[in-house]
């Protein structure tokens, strides 16, 4: 037996946590048929809602057995889709990657004479209505309202299988980074703001992502797992992803497919496009996990962080590996003006490196070197972009070695990247997609095509005066003790003064007792193979955490206790903690 297979067999690290829950659950499709039959009326509206990605011809073959007497889909209700190319392209802009967020509603998509007949009909009196699709509400007073979400990672899986996904439009052959940005800046956010009005009215929901096994939980469920995961520590569903620059350390750690030719990125705490698992009764329904934001934002982000952010989850972790690969992109994250203006967004990517795993020759590039001249740097980057010379960052740029628990700050408007044979813990604040590429090392995507570099907006948002010495008192390892005891240290590791987000890192080998501080807290083991998080009151159950695992500890859980368990107990082990500065 190789190293590689005894490194899976030795994996503890749980790709599938789920929040247990009894309650009401059913699935395959004979059997959700046969309980929607049952809770409706001959003369009676079902209204069948969904996001995006979902397989909408599945659910017309399988609802079409309610033997509707009127059958209405939204599709056939919308403009045509040329006009929906004119009604969101100020929002998709002809950049490359970015758009501009969308203010647009969900009811601009509807021809409105259709609409009037569709409803028209809709109310006609004697026999059963059926209304299929995005926006069905919109259509019809429900009797009965389902609802068939779907997790924006898994809508990323099916753009890249050419599945058409595009609100009222057919984009399914538009290279990927398209199709994603037609979801992000306007997609997404339209049917967002549509969910958050009817979230109170499902009756039933829907979880159609493996396909022809469908789940389906009552009302009473859903808000008896939201009610859960809103006072409970819970973990989201990690997802992983090849990169150009991908290393091996997450495959083996965390059991990965070894076919895989590498696994870049690991995203462990997203919740816009990771899911929540609810195991009911043994039956595992996946749900988007910002579900549990958008109906709990206060609980779950505390009212201080709520009053700033609104349903926004303010805090990413993510891991980025690049052991046995190469360095990741020269890149800059905009500033919040710039993100403001140029995106529509209220804040930006701040963010830090924490080191979780290092070989010796591992290094970080951050910060301008003292003295460098700013139109040089910037004249050979694009030269550079253009082919014509290979940028020196090495010349430019402080490279600054790097080992195991290390913490890097990088406010927005700093130059940085890690270089190879590195593990980080990515903790930033949470807008994804915003990083502008200086210079990519001469490489190609693994789609065998130059990945866009950004200097012509990354040069309007580097900050010169972080330089050498700057970058060494403010970024590196600023590591102050703010507390200690018998057994155990806690430290403040970070962030830089101008971003949000207090991380504290406490080594211990006794319990230690944390407060979320009207905050949410977000947490992973960095340190150590077993955590076991539990109340000191009892108020929720005990959660046991393995090493890299990260996990959600929402506001209102207040104080709770974290302990080596397993084959920790009585060893040192260590966390990293990210809370809003409220």
């Amino acid at each position: 037996m190789n190293n590689h297979s005894i490194i899976n067999m030795l994996s503890t690290y749980k790709k599938k946590p789920a929040i247990n829950l009894n309650g009401f659950a059913v699935e395959g499709w004979s059997a959700i048929i046969s309980v929607l039959a049952s809770h409706t009326r001959k003369n009676s509206t079902i209204v069948v809602d969904c996001y995006t990605g979902v397989n909408q011809e599945e659910l017309e073959k399988w609802l079409i057995q309610l033997k509707p007497d009127v059958f209405i889909h939204t599709k056939d209700l919308f403009i045509p889709e040329e006009e929906v190319g004119a009604l969101t392209a100020r929002f998709m802009t002809e950049d490359t990657l970015f758009g501009y967020n969308s203010n647009i509603t969900l009811d601009e998509y509807f021809d409105q004479e259709k609409l009037n007949a569709a409803r028209e009909a809709a109310t006609m009196p004697g026999g059963r209505v059926l209304v299929l699709g995005p926006g069905a509400q919109l259509v019809a007073e429900a009797d009965m309202l389902i609802y068939a979400d779907m997790p924006r990672w898994e809508i990323q899986q099916r753009m890249r299988q050419g599945v058409a996904s595009g609100l009222g439009i057919d984009n399914s052959r538009e290279p990927f980074s398209q199709q994603y940005k037609r979801g992000l800046f306007n997609d997404w956010r339209v049917l967002d703001k549509h969910k958050c009005l009817i979230f109170d009215k499902v009756d039933f929901w829907l979880d159609t992502v493996v396909h022809g096994a469908p789940k389906m939980i009552d009302r009473q469920t859903f808000n008896a797992g939201m009610d859960k995961a809103a006072t409970s520590p819970f973990r989201v569903v990690p997802f992983f992803d090849p990169a150009p620059w991908g290393g091996q350390w997450m495959k083996e750690e965390f059991a990965l497919d070894p076919s895989k030719v590498n696994y870049g990125w690991g995203f462990d705490c997203v919740p816009e496009e990771n899911s929540l698992l609810l195991n009911v009764n043994n039956i595992v329904f996946e749900m988007p996990a910002v579900n549990l934001v958008y109906t709990k934002s206060s609980e779950v982000l505390g009212r201080p962080v709520e009053a700033r952010f609104g349903k926004d989850f303010p805090i990413r972790f993510d891991f980025l590996d690049t052991i046995g690969g190469g360095n990741l992109s020269l890149q800059v994250h905009p500033t919040t003006q710039y993100a403001r203006d140029h995106f529509g967004l209220h804040y930006t990517q701040d963010e830090s490196y924490y080191i979780m795993a290092a070989k010796d020759d591992a290094h970080v590039y951050l910060g301008f070197k003292t003295g460098v001249d700013r139109d040089v740097v910037i004249d050979e980057l694009e030269k550079a972009e253009r082919g014509e010379l290979v940028f020196d960052a090495d010349k430019y740029v402080n490279k600054i070695p790097t080992k195991k628990h290390d913490h890097f700050l990088i406010p927005a408007g700093t130059i940085h990247c890690s270089g190879t044979n590195a593990v980080v813990l990515e903790i930033s604040s949470t807008p994804n997609l915003f990083t502008f590429k200086l210079w990519d090392w001469q490489r190609l995507g693994l789609d065998g095509k130059p990945r866009p570099i950004n200097v012509k907006r990354g040069k309007h948002v580097l900050n010169w005066s972080c330089d050498t010495e700057y970058t060494y008192a403010q970024l590196v390892n600023h590591v102050e003790v703010i507390n200690s005891g018998e057994g155990w240290v806690e430290e403040r590791t970070g962030l830089h003064k101008s971003e949000f987000i207090e991380t504290r890192r406490h080594t211990f080998s006794v319990p230690v007792t944390h407060y979320t501080g009207d905050s949410v807290n977000v947490l992973n083991l960095v340190d150590g193979e077993e955590i076991i998080v539990e109340s000191p009151t009892g108020a929720f159950e005990p959660m046991i955490i393995h090493y890299a695992e990260t996990f959600i500890v929402p506001s209102a859980v207040g104080a709770y206790r974290i302990r080596p368990h397993g084959a920790s107990a009585g060893k040192t082990c260590m966390t990293i903690k990210a809370s809003v500065r409220v």
